[in-house]
C-alpha cells in the first residue's frame, strides 16, 4: 500500500477529515487584501452583494438537489456504499459531483464578496483537494459501474459545460 493510499484511508476516511479542516480553515481565516480600501468595498457593494446572493443561491440549490438525488447512497466517505446506483439524471446530468461543486461555488461567492486573498488561496487549495478526492471516488465508481467512463466523458466534473 502506497504512502498516499495510507494517508487517505481505506475508504477515504482521512480525506473527509481533511475536508473538514479546509472547511473550518476557510470559515475561521480572517479576510485579508492589502490593496482593498473601504472606498473600493463601498463602491462595489451592490455588485458584491448580487454576486454573493446569486452564487450562494446556486451553491445551495446544487447541494440540496444533489443530496436529494442520491439520498439513499449519501455517505460522507468518497467510497460508495454497497447498494449504490449510478445517478445520471437531474443535477447529475450537469456535473458529476454537485455536492463538491456546491461547496466550491459557496466559497467562490464568499471570495468575490469579501475580495479576500487569504480565502482565494484556500479556495484554490480546496479546488485541488476536491479534484483529487473526486478522482479517487471516480476510480471506485468505475470499478462498480462500467458505464461510468461514458458518463464521465459526457458530464463535467464540477463546473457545468466547463470542467
Amino acid at each position: 500500500m502506497s504512502i498516499l493510499s495510507r494517508l487517505q484511508g481505506r475508504r477515504g476516511e482521512h480525506l473527509v477529515v481533511l475536508q473538514f479542516v479546509l472547511f473550518f480553515g476557510f470559515i475561521l481565516t480572517p479576510s485579508w487584501n492589502p490593496w482593498l480600501t473601504p472606498g473600493i468595498l463601498e463602491a462595489m457593494a451592490p455588485l458584491r452583494w448580487a454576486v454573493l446572493i446569486a452564487l450562494g443561491t446556486f451553491a445551495l440549490v446544487l447541494g440540496a438537489v444533489g443530496s436529494m438525488h442520491i439520498r439513499d447512497y449519501l455517505t460522507p466517505l468518497p467510497y460508495p456504499v454497497e447498494h449504490n446506483q449510478l445517478v445520471q439524471h437531474g443535477v447529475y446530468a450537469l456535473v458529476r459531483h454537485p455536492l463538491y461543486s456546491s461547496q466550491l461555488f459557496a466559497a467562490l461567492a464568499w471570495v468575490l464578496f469579501s475580495l479576500s486573498l487569504t480565502h482565494l488561496a484556500i479556495l484554490v487549495i480546496g479546488f485541488l483537494f476536491f479534484d483529487y478526492k473526486a478522482g479517487k471516488e471516480e476510480g471506485w465508481l468505475r470499478e462498480r459501474h462500467p458505464e461510468y467512463a461514458d458518463y464521465a466523458r459526457r458530464v463535467s466534473k464540477f463546473i457545468p459545460w466547463i470542467y
